[in-house]
């Protein structure tokens, strides 16, 4: 017997990207059904037997946002065919974290990365733990040099360590040029 879900449904894959579009503006800690249902045409019970629960539905939509950072990820390392460096990476990765349009989509991350180190057990199970081995991933792929293995990963923690510094103090202040010029100031070195 399979325990392969099947298939998204087309009703299904549209909900999830309206209640996506939702969790943006109205984030995910408070999510309510009945609120959620109304604002996406639907209604709390189609909801729940799509994803199944509540927590299924929030577990889709921390997936949801998953993927958009890893397709991030997948553009950057395909428009070089050498590793750029970490420097020129953390760069991409910074114009991107901090451009206006995607506000609402990092304090999503915000949100599951802190509420997956607090409450653990839930729907945010592991989602801090995979975006940072997502991230280092990526960093590691990018980085050229020499230096022992440790030392190399010391830097490459160091890097996505001011890069997560830095979004949090832009997300708080709004302040894009002076984080962008800390973030500059950093890699400089």
């Amino acid at each position: 017997m399979s325990t392969t879900k099947p298939a998204p449904s087309a009703r299904e894959t549209e909900l999830l990207e309206l209640a996506y579009a939702y969790s943006l503006t109205h984030g995910l800690a408070d999510l309510s059904l009945r609120p959620l249902a109304a604002a996406i045409g639907s209604s709390p019970r189609v909801l729940l037997f799509l994803f199944g629960s509540k927590d299924g539905l929030i577990r889709a939509l921390l997936a949801r946002a998953r993927s958009d950072e890893l397709d991030l990820l997948e553009r950057i390392t395909d428009r070089y065919d050498e590793p750029p460096g970490l420097d020129v990476i953390a760069r991409e990765l910074w114009t991107w974290l901090a451009a206006e349009e995607r506000r609402p989509l990092m304090k999503l991350w915000v949100e599951a990365y802190g509420r997956s180190l607090v409450a653990p057990d839930g729907p945010w199970t592991d989602f801090a733990r995979s975006t940072v081995d997502d991230w280092l991933e990526l960093l590691r792929t990018a980085q050229t040099g020499s230096g022992t293995t440790q030392t190399q990963q010391a830097r490459r923690t160091a890097v996505l360590a001011v890069l997560r510094g830095a979004l949090l103090d832009l997300l708080a202040t709004g302040d894009v040029k002076r984080t962008t010029a800390a973030v500059n100031e950093y890699l400089a070195h």
